[in-house]
Protein backbone atom coordinates (compact mmCIF):
# COMPACT_ATOMS: atom_id res chain seq x y z
CA UNK A 1 0.00 0.00 0.00
CA UNK A 2 2.78 2.37 0.75
CA UNK A 3 3.93 1.63 -2.63
CA UNK A 4 1.09 2.58 -3.73
CA UNK A 5 1.07 6.30 -2.54
CA UNK A 6 4.49 6.52 -3.20
CA UNK A 7 4.08 6.14 -6.64
CA UNK A 8 0.89 8.34 -7.26
CA UNK A 9 2.78 10.90 -5.23
CA UNK A 10 5.40 11.02 -7.82
CA UNK A 11 3.35 11.97 -10.76
CA UNK A 12 0.49 14.11 -8.31
CA UNK A 13 3.81 16.82 -6.67
CA UNK A 14 5.51 16.45 -10.69
CA UNK A 15 1.96 17.85 -12.16
CA UNK A 16 2.20 20.48 -9.31
CA UNK A 17 5.26 22.12 -9.94
CA UNK A 18 4.85 21.22 -13.90
CA UNK A 19 2.13 23.84 -12.86
CA UNK A 20 3.68 26.34 -11.52
CA UNK A 21 6.48 26.56 -14.01
CA UNK A 22 4.23 26.70 -16.64
CA UNK A 23 2.13 29.57 -15.28
CA UNK A 24 4.30 31.45 -12.84
CA UNK A 25 7.61 31.47 -15.36
CA UNK A 26 5.96 30.59 -18.80
CA UNK A 27 8.13 27.37 -19.18
CA UNK A 28 6.19 26.26 -22.31
CA UNK A 29 8.26 22.89 -22.57
CA UNK A 30 8.22 21.25 -19.01
CA UNK A 31 5.18 18.98 -19.68
CA UNK A 32 6.29 18.08 -23.75
CA UNK A 33 9.60 16.90 -21.86
CA UNK A 34 7.93 15.16 -18.58
CA UNK A 35 5.90 13.25 -21.31
CA UNK A 36 9.33 12.31 -22.91
CA UNK A 37 10.68 11.53 -20.09
CA UNK A 38 8.04 8.84 -19.58
CA UNK A 39 9.01 7.15 -23.22
CA UNK A 40 12.77 7.19 -22.09
CA UNK A 41 12.44 5.94 -18.77
CA UNK A 42 10.28 3.04 -20.25
CA UNK A 43 12.99 1.81 -22.60
CA UNK A 44 15.95 2.17 -20.43
CA UNK A 45 13.97 -0.14 -17.57
CA UNK A 46 13.57 -2.92 -20.84
CA UNK A 47 17.03 -2.80 -21.77
CA UNK A 48 17.94 -2.35 -17.82
CA UNK A 49 16.20 -5.54 -17.84
CA UNK A 50 17.80 -7.03 -21.02
CA UNK A 51 21.22 -6.32 -19.50
CA UNK A 52 20.28 -8.33 -16.32
CA UNK A 53 19.14 -11.57 -19.24
CA UNK A 54 22.49 -12.91 -19.40
CA UNK A 55 23.69 -12.49 -15.93
CA UNK A 56 20.64 -13.82 -14.09
CA UNK A 57 20.78 -16.82 -16.78
CA UNK A 58 24.58 -17.73 -16.17
CA UNK A 59 24.45 -17.33 -12.49
CA UNK A 60 20.78 -18.91 -11.65
CA UNK A 61 22.21 -21.90 -14.31
CA UNK A 62 25.10 -22.36 -11.80
CA UNK A 63 22.56 -22.40 -8.37
CA UNK A 64 20.98 -25.17 -9.95
CA UNK A 65 23.86 -27.01 -10.37
CA UNK A 66 23.95 -26.55 -6.71
CA UNK A 67 21.02 -26.94 -6.09
CA UNK A 68 20.45 -30.36 -7.69
CA UNK A 69 23.78 -31.88 -6.45
CA UNK A 70 22.74 -30.67 -2.95
CA UNK A 71 25.41 -28.34 -2.52
CA UNK A 72 22.75 -25.62 -1.71
CA UNK A 73 20.85 -27.66 1.08
CA UNK A 74 24.16 -28.53 2.55
CA UNK A 75 25.27 -24.94 2.85
CA UNK A 76 22.31 -24.30 4.35
CA UNK A 77 22.46 -26.78 6.88
CA UNK A 78 26.23 -25.59 7.80
CA UNK A 79 24.63 -21.69 7.99
CA UNK A 80 21.58 -22.60 10.12
CA UNK A 81 23.17 -21.88 13.32
CA UNK A 82 23.86 -18.32 12.45
CA UNK A 83 20.92 -17.66 10.08
CA UNK A 84 18.59 -19.59 12.32
CA UNK A 85 18.88 -16.62 15.12
CA UNK A 86 18.25 -13.80 12.16
CA UNK A 87 15.88 -15.93 10.71
CA UNK A 88 13.39 -17.71 12.95
CA UNK A 89 10.62 -17.86 10.44
CA UNK A 90 12.90 -19.58 8.21
CA UNK A 91 12.24 -23.50 8.17
CA UNK A 92 15.72 -25.20 9.18
CA UNK A 93 17.99 -26.26 6.55
CA UNK A 94 15.80 -24.58 4.09
CA UNK A 95 17.49 -23.49 0.87
CA UNK A 96 16.75 -20.16 0.96
CA UNK A 97 19.76 -19.95 3.26
CA UNK A 98 22.19 -20.99 0.61
CA UNK A 99 21.02 -19.02 -1.80
CA UNK A 100 21.36 -15.96 0.83
CA UNK A 101 24.52 -17.37 1.42
CA UNK A 102 25.85 -16.52 -2.22
CA UNK A 103 24.35 -13.34 -2.96
CA UNK A 104 25.96 -11.61 0.52
CA UNK A 105 29.08 -13.57 -0.43
CA UNK A 106 28.76 -12.09 -4.37
CA UNK A 107 28.55 -8.29 -2.27
CA UNK A 108 31.08 -8.88 0.09
CA UNK A 109 33.42 -9.36 -2.57
CA UNK A 110 32.37 -6.39 -4.30
CA UNK A 111 30.90 -8.55 -7.56
CA UNK A 112 27.35 -6.62 -8.30
CA UNK A 113 26.58 -8.76 -11.28
CA UNK A 114 26.74 -12.31 -9.29
CA UNK A 115 24.74 -10.53 -6.47
CA UNK A 116 22.13 -9.60 -8.24
CA UNK A 117 20.55 -12.65 -9.93
CA UNK A 118 21.01 -14.66 -6.07
CA UNK A 119 19.42 -11.72 -4.43
CA UNK A 120 16.54 -11.79 -6.47
CA UNK A 121 16.42 -16.00 -6.20
CA UNK A 122 16.69 -15.59 -2.48
CA UNK A 123 13.74 -12.89 -2.43
CA UNK A 124 11.95 -15.42 -4.74
CA UNK A 125 11.97 -17.88 -2.04
CA UNK A 126 11.71 -16.29 0.70
CA UNK A 127 7.99 -14.98 -1.16
CA UNK A 128 7.37 -18.65 -1.32
CA UNK A 129 7.56 -19.04 2.38
CA UNK A 130 5.54 -15.82 3.00
CA UNK A 131 2.10 -16.49 4.51
CA UNK A 132 0.85 -12.96 3.54
CA UNK A 133 1.97 -12.60 -0.13
CA UNK A 134 0.88 -9.04 -0.50
CA UNK A 135 3.10 -7.62 2.96
CA UNK A 136 6.72 -8.16 3.30
CA UNK A 137 7.79 -10.85 5.68
CA UNK A 138 10.05 -10.37 8.85
CA UNK A 139 12.43 -12.48 7.08
CA UNK A 140 12.29 -10.31 3.77
CA UNK A 141 12.71 -7.53 5.78
CA UNK A 142 16.04 -8.64 7.87
CA UNK A 143 17.08 -9.87 4.29
CA UNK A 144 16.68 -6.20 2.38
CA UNK A 145 18.70 -5.09 5.45
CA UNK A 146 21.47 -7.05 5.17
CA UNK A 147 21.39 -6.63 1.54
CA UNK A 148 21.14 -2.82 0.66
CA UNK A 149 23.28 -2.00 3.82
CA UNK A 150 26.36 -3.57 1.60
CA UNK A 151 28.53 -5.25 4.00
CA UNK A 152 32.00 -5.97 1.88
CA UNK A 153 35.25 -6.95 2.00
CA UNK A 154 37.33 -6.48 -1.76
CA UNK A 155 35.03 -3.44 -3.16
CA UNK A 156 36.27 -4.17 -6.43
CA UNK A 157 33.14 -3.11 -8.50
CA UNK A 158 33.41 0.83 -6.65
CA UNK A 159 37.22 0.79 -7.53
CA UNK A 160 36.31 -0.16 -10.85
CA UNK A 161 33.74 2.24 -11.58
CA UNK A 162 36.19 4.83 -9.83
CA UNK A 163 39.35 3.84 -12.41
CA UNK A 164 36.75 4.54 -15.27
CA UNK A 165 36.05 7.77 -14.19
CA UNK A 166 39.46 8.96 -13.92
CA UNK A 167 39.78 8.70 -10.06
CA UNK A 168 43.51 9.59 -9.66
CA UNK A 169 43.53 6.76 -7.15
CA UNK A 170 40.55 4.72 -7.17
CA UNK A 171 41.69 2.45 -4.25
CA UNK A 172 41.45 5.46 -1.77
CA UNK A 173 37.84 3.83 -0.44
CA UNK A 174 38.76 0.83 0.01
CA UNK A 175 39.54 1.03 4.02
CA UNK A 176 36.64 3.28 4.29
CA UNK A 177 34.32 1.21 2.36
CA UNK A 178 35.32 -1.94 4.66
CA UNK A 179 34.90 0.67 7.95
CA UNK A 180 31.03 2.03 7.01
CA UNK A 181 29.52 -1.14 5.31
CA UNK A 182 31.00 -2.87 8.09
CA UNK A 183 29.02 -0.46 10.86
CA UNK A 184 26.15 -0.05 8.31
CA UNK A 185 25.47 -3.99 8.47
CA UNK A 186 25.51 -3.93 11.84
CA UNK A 187 23.39 -1.13 12.76
CA UNK A 188 21.06 -2.04 10.52
CA UNK A 189 20.55 -6.14 11.44
CA UNK A 190 20.46 -4.16 15.53
CA UNK A 191 17.51 -2.11 14.41
CA UNK A 192 15.89 -4.59 12.43
CA UNK A 193 16.12 -7.17 15.24
CA UNK A 194 15.22 -4.59 18.08
CA UNK A 195 11.89 -4.11 15.80
CA UNK A 196 11.35 -8.04 15.03
CA UNK A 197 11.94 -8.78 18.56
CA UNK A 198 15.20 -11.27 17.98
CA UNK A 199 17.15 -11.66 20.55
CA UNK A 200 20.89 -11.32 19.46
CA UNK A 201 22.28 -11.87 23.14
CA UNK A 202 23.69 -15.40 22.46
CA UNK A 203 26.93 -17.15 22.14
CA UNK A 204 26.54 -17.91 18.46
CA UNK A 205 25.53 -14.50 17.55
CA UNK A 206 28.48 -13.18 19.29
CA UNK A 207 30.69 -15.33 18.37
CA UNK A 208 29.81 -15.09 14.91
CA UNK A 209 30.59 -11.09 15.00
CA UNK A 210 33.78 -11.71 16.95
CA UNK A 211 35.27 -13.60 14.00
CA UNK A 212 33.69 -11.07 11.59
CA UNK A 213 35.72 -8.24 12.83
CA UNK A 214 38.56 -10.10 13.15
CA UNK A 215 38.35 -10.85 9.74
CA UNK A 216 37.63 -6.85 9.00
CA UNK A 217 40.69 -5.96 11.17
CA UNK A 218 42.81 -8.57 9.07
CA UNK A 219 42.38 -7.40 5.72
CA UNK A 220 42.77 -4.02 6.99
CA UNK A 221 45.82 -4.48 8.36
CA UNK A 222 46.97 -6.72 5.45
CA UNK A 223 45.99 -3.53 2.81
CA UNK A 224 47.14 -0.76 4.46
CA UNK A 225 50.48 -1.59 4.05
CA UNK A 226 50.21 -2.32 0.75
CA UNK A 227 51.07 0.45 -2.19
CA UNK A 228 47.03 1.69 -4.13
CA UNK A 229 48.24 -0.12 -7.30
CA UNK A 230 49.13 -2.92 -5.74
CA UNK A 231 45.85 -2.93 -3.75
CA UNK A 232 43.60 -2.62 -6.81
CA UNK A 233 45.21 -5.18 -8.26
CA UNK A 234 45.27 -8.03 -5.42
CA UNK A 235 41.42 -7.07 -4.20
CA UNK A 236 40.60 -7.64 -8.21
CA UNK A 237 42.21 -10.76 -8.31
CA UNK A 238 41.36 -12.56 -4.98
CA UNK A 239 37.70 -11.50 -5.50
CA UNK A 240 37.68 -13.41 -9.12
CA UNK A 241 39.60 -16.35 -8.15
CA UNK A 242 37.18 -16.63 -5.36
CA UNK A 243 34.34 -16.56 -7.21
CA UNK A 244 35.85 -18.95 -9.97
CA UNK A 245 36.40 -21.60 -7.43
CA UNK A 246 32.55 -21.09 -6.07
CA UNK A 247 31.94 -22.16 -10.07
CA UNK A 248 34.30 -24.88 -10.48
CA UNK A 249 33.11 -26.11 -6.71
CA UNK A 250 29.54 -26.17 -7.83
CA UNK A 251 30.52 -27.99 -11.48
CA UNK A 252 32.90 -30.99 -8.84
CA UNK A 253 29.53 -31.31 -6.79
CA UNK A 254 27.51 -32.25 -9.61
CA UNK A 255 29.87 -34.72 -10.95
CA UNK A 256 30.59 -36.22 -7.35
CA UNK A 257 26.44 -36.81 -7.55
CA UNK A 258 26.14 -38.01 -11.08
CA UNK A 259 24.07 -35.40 -12.11
CA UNK A 260 23.88 -34.12 -15.44
CA UNK A 261 25.66 -30.68 -15.06
CA UNK A 262 24.93 -29.40 -18.53
CA UNK A 263 21.04 -30.17 -18.39
CA UNK A 264 20.84 -28.26 -14.83
CA UNK A 265 22.68 -25.14 -16.03
CA UNK A 266 20.29 -25.13 -18.85
CA UNK A 267 17.69 -25.62 -16.60
CA UNK A 268 18.59 -22.95 -14.19
CA UNK A 269 19.23 -20.53 -17.60
CA UNK A 270 15.88 -21.04 -18.17
CA UNK A 271 14.50 -19.47 -15.30
CA UNK A 272 16.93 -16.57 -15.11
CA UNK A 273 15.63 -15.71 -18.92
CA UNK A 274 11.91 -15.48 -17.07
CA UNK A 275 12.97 -13.68 -14.15
CA UNK A 276 14.16 -11.10 -16.53
CA UNK A 277 11.35 -11.22 -18.05
CA UNK A 278 9.06 -10.73 -14.43
CA UNK A 279 10.62 -7.74 -13.42
CA UNK A 280 10.05 -5.51 -16.57
CA UNK A 281 6.75 -4.05 -15.05
CA UNK A 282 8.33 -3.26 -12.23
CA UNK A 283 11.23 -1.65 -13.55
CA UNK A 284 9.10 0.45 -15.72
CA UNK A 285 6.89 1.15 -13.16
CA UNK A 286 9.29 3.39 -10.80
CA UNK A 287 11.45 4.64 -13.84
CA UNK A 288 8.65 6.13 -14.92
CA UNK A 289 7.39 7.62 -11.81
CA UNK A 290 11.13 8.77 -10.72
CA UNK A 291 11.90 9.88 -14.43
CA UNK A 292 8.21 12.42 -13.91
CA UNK A 293 9.47 13.68 -10.48
CA UNK A 294 12.72 14.35 -11.51
CA UNK A 295 12.21 15.96 -14.77
CA UNK A 296 9.23 18.13 -13.31
CA UNK A 297 11.81 19.65 -11.15
CA UNK A 298 10.57 18.36 -7.72
CA UNK A 299 13.64 16.18 -7.17
CA UNK A 300 15.83 19.23 -7.55
CA UNK A 301 13.48 21.03 -4.93
CA UNK A 302 13.68 18.39 -2.64
CA UNK A 303 17.41 18.03 -2.70
CA UNK A 304 18.13 21.55 -2.24
CA UNK A 305 15.79 21.78 0.72
CA UNK A 306 18.06 19.30 2.67
CA UNK A 307 20.75 20.43 1.86
CA UNK A 308 19.90 23.85 3.09
CA UNK A 309 18.60 22.29 6.21
CA UNK A 310 21.98 20.25 6.75
CA UNK A 311 23.86 23.62 5.85
CA UNK A 312 21.43 25.36 8.71
CA UNK A 313 22.98 22.47 11.30
CA UNK A 314 26.50 23.07 10.53
CA UNK A 315 26.77 19.74 9.18
CA UNK A 316 29.10 18.98 5.51
CA UNK A 317 26.46 19.02 2.15
CA UNK A 318 29.06 17.67 -0.28
CA UNK A 319 26.93 14.12 0.37
CA UNK A 320 23.78 16.04 -0.65
CA UNK A 321 24.61 15.44 -4.66
CA UNK A 322 24.09 11.84 -4.46
CA UNK A 323 20.92 11.57 -2.82
CA UNK A 324 19.28 11.91 -6.07
CA UNK A 325 20.57 8.46 -6.66
CA UNK A 326 20.17 6.80 -3.13
CA UNK A 327 16.50 8.27 -2.99
CA UNK A 328 15.85 6.69 -6.61
CA UNK A 329 17.22 3.19 -5.35
CA UNK A 330 15.20 3.52 -1.95
CA UNK A 331 12.33 4.19 -4.10
CA UNK A 332 12.90 1.37 -6.13
CA UNK A 333 13.65 -1.35 -3.08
Amino acid sequence: MVLNYIWIAFFFIAFTIATIRLVCFGDTEIFTEIINSTFSSSKNAFEISLGLTGVLALWLGIMKIGENSGLIHTLARWLNPVFGKLFPEIPQGHPVMGSMFMNMSANMLGLDNAATPMGLKAMKELQELNPQKDTASNSMIMFLVLNTSGLMLIPVSIMVYRTQMGATQPTDIFIPTLLSTFFSTLAGVIAVSVSQKINLINKITFSFLIGLSILFATIILLFIHVSRKSMDTYSTLTANIILFCVIICFIISGLRKKINVYDAFVTGAKEGFTTAVRIIPYLVTFLVGIAVFRTSGAMDVLVEGIEKLIGFIGMDTSFVGALPTALCIKSCL
